[in-house]
Formats: C-alpha cells, sequence, structure tokens
C-alpha cells in the first residue's frame, strides 16, 4: 500500500505555485518527483513552509501526498506524484500544527535539556521548559509559564494568563488564553495569541504573528513578516522588510514601518499607517483612515450605513474608493485623512 502523508503547502495569494493552478479539494498526479527538481513539493512541519513562501504575500493549505515520495536531509520538504489539496490553514493553525508536529515525535518529560526532549507542565501556576535542539514545551494551567530555546523547538501556553516563548529557529510559539503572551524571536519563527488582551510577536526573518483576542496586540519586526490582529481595538504592527500589517476588527489600528510594507485595517474606524516611503496604508472600513509619510500611498473606501449598527458590515454599502500618494502638499506626512461623500479629507475630532 502506497504510504500517505499529511504535509503542509505554501502558495501564491490566487493558489498557484510555481505557474501552476490548484484548486481546492482536487488531486494532482505528475510522472516523477525529486526533491527541489520535479515532482509537486510540501513540507511535513508547518514552518518549513515560511522559507519558500514568506507569510506576507502568501497562503497554506493542508494536503495529502501519495505516490512517489522524495524527500531531502536539511528540512521536512518532501515531493512526490500526487497531491490532494485539503483546506487552508492561518497562522494560527500552522502553529498548532507545528507544536503538534514536534510533541508526536518525542517521548513527554516533566523537564529536559536534551536534544529532542520535552517538557509539560500541566497545573496552575506551572512552569515548563525545553532548551534542546526540536525541544517542546507546553503549559496548560492557569498562569503557567512555557519557553523553547533549542531551534525548531515549540512551545505553548494554553491557560489563562500563560506566557509562551520560543527563541530558536523555526520556533513555534502560541499562547491561547486569556492575557496570554505569545513571542517567536527566530528566523522564521511563528507566534500566535487567540485569548483575550493577548499579545503576540514575531521578531525573526518571515517570522509570522498572529492576535485573534480582544484588545490583542500582534507585532512582526522580521523582514518578510507579517502581522495580523483580528480582535476588537487589536494593534497590528509589521516593522520589518516588505512586512504585513492587518487589523480586521472594529477600531483596529495596523501600521508598517518596512520598506515595501503593506498596513491594512478593515474594521468600522479601523486606523492604518504606512511609515516608509515604499509602503501602502489601507484602511477598508466603515469611516477607517490612513496616514502616512512622504511617498507613500493611501488607499481609502467611502461607505454609507446605519452609524447605530455599525457592528453588521453586511448593512454597509460601498460609495468608492480612492488611492492617493502623499506629496506633502495637497496630501500632507503623517496627517489622518478619511473618505467623506466622495473626497478624501483630514480627519476631524467627530471623525474619531
Amino acid at each position: 500500500m502506497n504510504e500517505v502523508i499529511k504535509s503542509y503547502k505554501g502558495f501564491n495569494r490566487d493558489l498557484t505555485c510555481r505557474g501552476k493552478q490548484y484548486e481546492v479539494g482536487k488531486e494532482y498526479e505528475e510522472d516523477r518527483a525529486q526533491s527541489c527538481e520535479c515532482g509537486m513539493h510540501a513540507c511535513e512541519y508547518p514552518l518549513d513552509c515560511f522559507s519558500y513562501y514568506d507569510p506576507a504575500h502568501s497562503v497554506y493549505y493542508e494536503v495529502e501526498q501519495s505516490g512517489d515520495l522524495s524527500r531531502r536531509g536539511d528540512d521536512s520538504k518532501v515531493a512526490s506524484t500526487k497531491m490532494k489539496i485539503g483546506a487552508e490553514i492561518n497562522i494560527a493553525g500552522m502553529v498548532k500544527a507545528s507544536i503538534n508536529y514536534i510533541r508526536e515525535r518525542i517521548k513527554e518529560e516533566k523537564g529536559s535539556d536534551d536534544d529532542y526532549g520535552a517538557s509539560s507542565a500541566t497545573g496552575n501556576c506551572g512552569a515548563s521548559s525545553a532548551t534542546g535542539y526540536k525541544g517542546a514545551s507546553s503549559a496548560t494551567g492557569d498562569y503557567g509559564a512555557s519557553s523553547a530555546t533549542g531551534n525548531c523547538g515549540a512551545s505553548s501556553a494554553t491557560g489563562n494568563c500563560g506566557a509562551s516563548s520560543a527563541t530558536g529557529n523555526y520556533g513555534a510559539s502560541s499562547a491561547t488564553g486569556y492575557k496570554g503572551a505569545s513571542s517567536a524571536t527566530g528566523n522564521c519563527g511563528a507566534s500566535s495569541a487567540t485569548g483575550n488582551c493577548g499579545a503576540s510577536s514575531a521578531t525573526g526573518d518571515y517570522g509570522a504573528s498572529s492576535a485573534t483576542g480582544y484588545k490583542g496586540a500582534s507585532l512582526a519586526t522580521g523582514d518578510y513578516g507579517a502581522s495580523s490582529a483580528t480582535g476588537y481595538c487589536g494593534a497590528s504592527s509589521a516593522t520589518g522588510y516588505k512586512g504585513a500589517s492587518s487589523a480586521t476588527g472594529d477600531y483596529g489600528a495596523s501600521s508598517a514601518t518596512g520598506n515595501c510594507g503593506a498596513s491594512s485595517a478593515t474594521g468600522y474606524k479601523g486606523a492604518s499607517s504606512a511609515k516608509d516611503p515604499e509602503s501602502i496604508a489601507i484602511a477598508w472600513g466603515y469611516k477607517g483612515r490612513v496616514s502616512g509619510v512622504k511617498g507613500s500611498f493611501l488607499v481609502l473606501a467611502d461607505w454609507e450605513g446605519n452609524e447605530s449598527e455599525y457592528w453588521k458590515p453586511y448593512t454597509w454599502k460601498l460609495k468608492g474608493a480612492k488611492m492617493v500618494r502623499v506629496d506633502g502638499e495637497h496630501i500632507k506626512e503623517n496627517t489622518w485623512y478619511t473618505m467623506r461623500n466622495g473626497k478624501i479629507v483630514e480627519v476631524t475630532e467627530d471623525d474619531r
């Protein structure tokens, strides 16, 4: 019986890879598979995908690989002659899958500093630490702290107020509890905080940071890093080269300070700013506002809706949209603008 493996594959946002168009749910087949040469490629370890498709410009899917398989030694990349495209997976899902990948391949112990060691603390206020190469650390109790400092280490804190940190290359860090803090500082690391008031930070190159809870804060400072805050009043910031920052909740704030960065705020009265001349700020939500430095581009949408039910996006009606460039004269630097009655105008106190 042919081996079937579950893997993760990065695509361009239009679901293409190396010029080939894919569709969800369909199966594909090629004649030969040789890693890095031919066949269809995916990664068994989710975070390896970031080395080939950076989070700022890509999407990720679960896939099944079968037929002839070809692996290589420096990461989990696999080439196959058959591939079935499964469901899309977000950054938080990639973090969780990365943690599961490592934990499934190691023997859990109360504490370990050896390579491939695992550490787990499940009680309230417990602390868990794994410092070895590819070590996994998990703290599931309230106020627990989890840390994985080795390369490819995974750290997870699921309890309320838990703290999670992964500092090694390819490390994954996830904090899902209320007020949890998650940080991944290694290259290609991913950080996710899904609890209310959680903070997520990814400082390594290709790092991805996501905060989905109420008032969550997300920060990606590495080159090509992606930062996303989906909760109400969430803050998202991408400071690295070609970083992408997105705030989708109402009153969210999004900022892109790196060269070629993109900043987007789609919620009600969301704020988006571009801090580099070669970047763009987008406020696509109802009564959104944008600002930028000279040379950057600003995009705004004009909506009409019921102010008393602003939290119902399906009641909004799009009237138009415009893009302008900050020239320092007609559109001033570091000045907030909104779109009203078809015109881009400076924000007043009534707009805030």
